[in-house]
């Protein structure tokens, strides 16, 4: 169709200038609509991941006090025979509340491909391991607090049992205990308890253990009455 008359046609270059004009500031509209998306796209994501961590710092917290809560509940026994079960635990504590739980540590498997765990319940024992420890969960603090009076108990020939709240470490009373060191690997907590006998009531021993082997390390404590 011809142009009306008197209409001026733009020249063609200056026609293509304007269309590559408005081409170039849709291409800036549509670029700078983009950025919008992925700037709030991050602050979304940023905030999510903010919530994330919030949530998982409230639950370690939320572990940590239980944790807590149940350390108050639960005695570590020490000094144990590799023989002893958990019935022969429960019929030594039970006069003083109900037990919710027993769990044996320090146990060192007599083959590598068993677990710690397994070793334990089968009692495939490493022969060099002579003692083993426990944890005793009862259901009730107060339950557990007279279970201290266990300390020292002699449940086996040469074994005296050594049990402290799992929430503290008595044997860190550095003005009732002492050092020891250069003490031989093998030896045993009995024959480190009847050695200071004459010293004073031995409250209880403690020989520093390496936890693959079972073997001391060469040094310990004594916590004297």
């Amino acid at each position: 169709m011809a142009a009306p008359r008197g209409a001026a046609e733009p020249p063609a270059g200056e026609s293509a200038l304007e269309q590559a004009d408005e081409d170039e500031e849709q291409k800036l509209l549509q670029s700078k609509v983009k950025q919008k998306k992925q700037a709030s796209h991050a602050v979304t994501k940023s905030d999510g991941n903010s919530g994330t961590g919030r949530a998982g710092k409230r639950e370690k917290k939320k572990n940590e006090a239980e944790e807590m809560v149940k350390n108050k509940r639960t005695v570590f026994v020490g000094n144990l025979p590799v023989n002893c079960t958990a019935q022969m635990l429960k019929s030594l504590f039970k006069e003083y509340g109900q037990i919710e739980s027993i769990r044996f540590r320090s146990v060192v498997p007599a083959e590598d491909t068993l677990s710690r765990k397994l070793a334990a319940i089968k009692r495939k024992i490493h022969p060099n391991v002579k003692y083993i420890n426990a944890y005793v969960v009862f259901k009730e603090e107060c339950d557990a607090v007279k279970a201290l009076k266990k300390n020292g108990t002699e449940v086996a020939s040469g074994f005296h049992i050594r049990v402290d709240s799992a929430s503290k470490n008595s044997l860190h009373d550095n003005k009732r205990s002492v050092f020891l060191g250069n003490l031989a690997y093998d030896i045993s907590d009995s024959a480190v308890r009847e050695h200071f006998a004459d010293c004073g009531d031995v409250v209880a021993v403690r020989i520093v253990r390496d936890r693959q082997s079972g073997m001391g390390k060469g040094f310990g404590y004594v916590l004297f009455e």
